[in-house]
């Protein structure tokens, strides 16, 4: 306790770190009263039919990513998303289209031109998605919307507003990466997550208090030392990393001498983060959409299976399409080839494997080995919210025994640990831990 006082005090005494600390905490604290203004002419009080439908399923992880704003009809309904969504198409583009793997290779100039084509196709997005959210919020909570409203007017203004919230928090997020904390994007990702962390916790507890049947105080202690082990289990996840040794060659250029150190390069065991379990819960959600949301009552065998998100088949699928997923994304992250011609280039070499094709193949296969592992776990973490309803554990505190929420989560909260001991150790304080140093995902500051 007095080494977390003494912390705190050093981090106050810090006068840019205060300043960005206090900037942060304004900027969230705007986003968070945004996301409980309601659209014009909507009346919040009868929208119990839209919370009902974003309580589970990828509607749940929608609003929770929101921060509950997509279930309150609000001026931040879609939240961040769009430009996540951009973002991951553009990092494709990026891989597969020869102009845009050229703006990569140009810098600071072309990762603003990167950004703004982010932009402008998340703009697009929202042309589509902003419509799409308000017919069924029409068709889920059609007494909500004023009788007096034309509808064209309304989709229309309605659309701007969302478009111009979406766009809000964007700025806000790179307000906050700017002058605030860092890591802007993922703080706002985290914060809306952490905002339904009190509702859900208070709920299950009501709940394991109020019925004698659930096990009471006790099981309540188990459920909370179990999502302790699943987030150290995550922790381990997120930062486990094989180092491949590197052995950098001797030059003598003048009186000096050059290179001769040993370096590693750390393989992480998860390189694809969270980006298989997105793409596996969107393919998932085909189903669902092929029947439409209010024919999920008429489903039956094994398209009912596929629209539940608790049954095996369901969890099964899900699984598999990660680790699939992990492998594929992974590939075309991360480049041996490359890897091993800018070794080659710096004059570095592994320990008894030839520089050129046998480093990039000794490589390749580190990677193929630690991933299987890592694509296991990572789809065991995602798979855990299920698992955990078995168990009779509500659905809104379920989603934080794993999945996209919990990896999210532990990963924006390492790196803004990071930022911060960065800052301590640069004016010759103590960090954070008493022994080591904080890592974050990859080192430096991830983008989600």
């Amino acid at each position: 306790m007095r080494k977390s006082i003494e912390t705190l005090k050093n981090i106050w005494n810090i006068e840019d770190l205060r300043k960005r600390i206090l900037i942060t905490i304004l900027f969230v604290a705007i986003y968070r009263l945004g996301s409980y203004v309601v659209l014009p002419g909507i009346n919040p009080e009868m929208l119990s039919k839209l919370h009902e439908q974003t309580s589970e399923g990828l509607l749940a992880l929608l609003n929770m990513f929101s921060g509950g704003a997509f279930s309150n009809a609000s001026i931040f309904a879609l939240g961040i998303m769009p430009y996540i969504s951009a973002s991951i198409v553009i990092q494709l583009l990026a891989i597969a289209v020869p102009y845009f793997q050229k703006m990569q290779r140009e810098g600071e100039s072309g990762r603003r031109k990167i950004n703004q084509y982010t932009r402008i196709l998340t703009l697009l997005i929202l042309v589509f998605q902003a419509p799409s959210y308000l017919i069924n919020l029409k068709f889920q909570a059609g007494p909500a919307l004023n009788a007096s409203l034309d509808w064209t007017f309304f989709i229309i203004t309605s659309t701007i507003i969302l478009a111009a919230g979406s766009m809000f928090v964007l700025w806000l997020g790179e307000r906050i990466t700017d002058k605030g904390i860092g890591n802007g994007i993922s703080l706002i990702i985290m914060v809306g997550i952490i905002a339904r962390l009190p509702q859900a916790f208070g709920g299950e507890l009501v709940s394991r208090l109020t019925l004698a049947e659930t096990g009471g105080v006790i099981m309540f202690i188990i459920e909370i030392v179990a999502l302790l082990a699943v987030i150290a289990a995550a922790i381990l996840l997120v930062q486990g990393v094989r180092k491949v040794p590197v052995q950098y060659a001797k030059r003598i250029v003048g009186n000096k001498q050059y290179g001769g150190a040993r370096q590693y390069i750390p393989l992480k065991v998860n390189a694809a983060n969270v980006m298989p379990i997105i793409f596996a819960q969107a393919i998932m959600f085909i189903p669902i959409t092929f029947i439409g949301f209010s024919n999920t009552e008429s489903a039956s065998g094994l398209m009912r299976s596929l629209i539940d998100h608790t049954s095996f088949a369901y969890n099964l699928i899900f699984a598999i399409l990660i680790i699939v997923f992990t492998y594929f994304y992974t590939a075309i992250t991360i480049n041996p080839n490359q890897m091993a011609e800018d070794m080659k280039r710096n004059n570095g070499f592994i320990p008894g494997i030839k520089p050129g094709k046998q480093t990039a193949d000794y490589l390749d296969t580190i990677m193929t080995r630690i991933t299987l592992p890592g694509s296991i776990f990572l789809a065991i973490i995602a798979v855990l919210p299920a698992f955990a309803g078995y168990f009779g554990i509500q659905a809104e505190f379920a989603q934080f025994f794993g999945g996209t929420s919990l990896l999210i989560l532990v990963g924006v909260v390492l790196d803004t640990l990071q930022q911060v001991e960065s800052h301590l150790l640069m004016r010759h304080y103590d960090g954070l831990l008493s022994t080591g140093r904080i890592r974050g995902r990859s080192g430096n500051v991830a983008a989600y």
